[in-house]
C-alpha cells in the first residue's frame, strides 16, 4: 500500500514548479525537453521527492518516445500502478510507492527481458551517479 503524501508548502518549497506539476498535478513535461532523456551516465534513479531508489540505469533504453525509458524497476516495492482513464486513453499510471509521488506510464511495448517500457518524467527523477 502507497503512503499517500498530501501536496503541502513543503513540497512546493523543496520542488522547483515543473517538478511540483509533474509529481503532484500528474503533469508531463514536453518530450525531448527533460534533462534524463538523452543521458547516458550510470547511476541509481530517485524520487526527486522522497529519495526512494526507482530505476538503475543498466534498465535504461532509448525508446525513441522522447521520455527516459527502462525495461524494469529496481525493486518491486519501488512502484505502484494506478489505472489511469484521463486524456480518453486508457494507461497505467506509474507513482512511487513510499510518497505516492507520479513518475509517468508504463507499457507493454519494451524490450526483453520484461517486455515494458516505464515511461518517466525527467522532472520527477534524481539521478545519483556511480562513482
Amino acid at each position: 500500500m502507497t503512503k499517500q503524501t498530501n501536496k503541502t508548502d513543503e513540497w512546493q518549497d523543496k520542488l522547483t514548479p515543473e517538478q511540483f506539476n509533474v509529481c503532484w498535478n500528474k503533469g508531463t513535461e514536453p518530450p525531448f525537453t527533460g534533462k534524463y532523456a538523452d543521458c547516458k551516465k550510470e547511476g541509481i534513479y530517485h524520487c526527486v521527492c522522497c529519495g526512494n531508489a526507482l530505476f538503475d540505469s543498466a534498465a535504461k533504453y532509448d525508446s525513441g518516445s522522447g521520455w527516459p525509458s527502462f525495461w524494469d524497476a529496481i525493486s518491486e516495492n519501488s512502484l505502484d500502478q494506478i489505472t489511469d482513464n484521463s486524456h480518453g486513453m486508457r494507461r497505467v499510471e506509474i507513482i512511487c510507492k513510499n510518497c505516492g509521488s507520479h513518475l509517468g506510464h508504463v507499457f507493454n511495448d519494451g524490450p526483453e527481458p520484461t517486455g515494458l517500457r516505464y515511461c518517466i518524467n525527467s522532472a520527477s527523477l534524481d539521478l545519483q551517479e556511480r562513482s
